[in-house]
């Protein structure tokens, strides 16, 4: 039995589901942003499968080589912005954190 494409979609599709039951249900923003990234490697994995199944060569790479240096940028900047949450509230629960507004 080989691996083929359906596969590849099938654990795709997995990573994604359980990506956004991540960000839909996690009250911590930690949590939330890990639920970000399995969605960004659900789609890394749907690239580099279209990529070898579907004939782009090289263009498929190349996109989930944007999409970790987009990854990379984003837990920068969320690690940075949930550190200053930590700062002024002592907690990083996401419903809590309405007078950010202000």
């Amino acid at each position: 039995m080989s691996i083929g494409l359906n596969h590849y979609l099938i654990l795709s599709a997995i990573l994604f589901s359980l990506g956004i039951f991540a960000v839909i249900s996690r009250k911590n923003a930690i949590m939330v942003l890990m639920g970000l990234e399995l969605v960004l490697n659900s789609a890394n994995i749907n690239f580099i499968a279209f990529a070898k199944f579907g004939g782009m060569n090289i263009d498929g790479h190349i996109a989930a080589i944007f999409v970790i240096i987009l990854a990379a940028a984003e837990a920068a900047i969320a690690l940075a912005i949930v550190l200053n949450i930590y700062q002024n509230y002592k907690h990083v629960n996401v419903d809590e954190i309405d007078k950010l507004k202000e």
